[in-house]
């Protein structure tokens, strides 16, 4: 038998299978080419899970785009203390637009804006048109949740640099989660009295004292609770006279030995 012929008898089912193996690659390639355009509409519609904004045109521009498509409730932390009225001017007529065609709107602030009037002023009038709106002494961080599909946070300290946009709904489930337990324990804003009520300046003040055994500054404090730090003075000042206090240490032991100190429920149990 000539070499040629062995070697055609020889390769014939290598060649085969080859030609079998090459039509299932065609074949699962066509197929899955085919989901193609159902996987781009999806995406295109469902967008990024997780998209960076930079820059505050673009934030603001992202956060536009969200509001606008925004039609059932729209919850916002806003931590810190005065916003300038330009920001509230804004966010007035935002939030008026929105309430108008039926949108549940709850924010928290923190203790430190009802000392503000201009903040005052605003609030008076978004709860007027149906907003709901409390404070806490301290907010965990700045938040803005669109329908419970979107939400926005900040990237890093300055929030006003670069923003994150989540679509993941798990992500955007355990903010929301967050937001609902701060909100159940906050004190409700009642703009019919200028009055601070009693509670409020408790947690203020016991936020304070936690932080003096902890060791913190007064600066440090004053920009948690988002007020000022001759405030935050003004606080220590009396809690070391209540006590008797002749310095900082002085007060730093008394507070810690006067069992007027307890652990701070949310962080109870939270890991180290």
């Amino acid at each position: 038998m000539p070499p040629s012929a062995a070697a055609a008898a020889v390769l014939a089912p290598l060649q085969r299978k080859i030609r079998e193996t090459r039509e299932k690659e065609y074949a699962v390639e066509t197929a899955l080419n085919s989901f193609e355009s159902v996987y781009a509409e999806h995406r295109s519609q469902r967008g990024e899970l997780f998209t960076e904004h930079h820059g505050s045109r673009n934030i603001g521009n992202a956060l536009e785009e969200a509001l606008s498509r925004c039609r059932t409730e729209l919850i916002t932390a806003q931590p810190g203390g005065r916003r300038s009225p330009e920001t509230l001017a804004a966010a007035l007529e935002r939030d008026g637009a929105l309430l108008a065609r039926g949108v549940r709107q709850r924010t928290l602030y923190q203790h430190a804006v009802r000392a503000h009037p201009p903040t005052l002023a605003y609030v008076e009038q978004v709860v007027g048109l149906g907003a709901e709106v409390r404070t806490v002494p301290e907010v965990f961080e700045r938040l803005i949740v669109c329908d419970r599909d979107v939400a926005f946070v900040p990237v890093g300290e300055d929030r006003g640099r670069a923003a994150l946009e989540i679509r993941h709904p798990a992500v955007v489930r355990i903010l929301v989660r967050a937001f609902e337990q701060v909100w159940a324990q906050a004190t409700p804003f009642d703009p019919a009295t200028t009055a601070r009520p009693d509670i409020v300046l408790s947690e203020v003040q016991l936020t304070i004292v936690r932080a003096i055994v902890d060791g913190q500054t007064d600066e440090t404090i004053a920009r948690r609770l988002g007020v000022s730090r001759r405030t935050v003075g003004d606080h220590v000042r009396r809690i070391s006279e209540g006590l008797g206090s002749h310095s900082r240490a002085q007060l730093g032991y008394l507070l810690a030995t006067s069992g007027l100190v307890t652990p701070d429920p949310a962080e109870d149990g939270a890991p180290s």
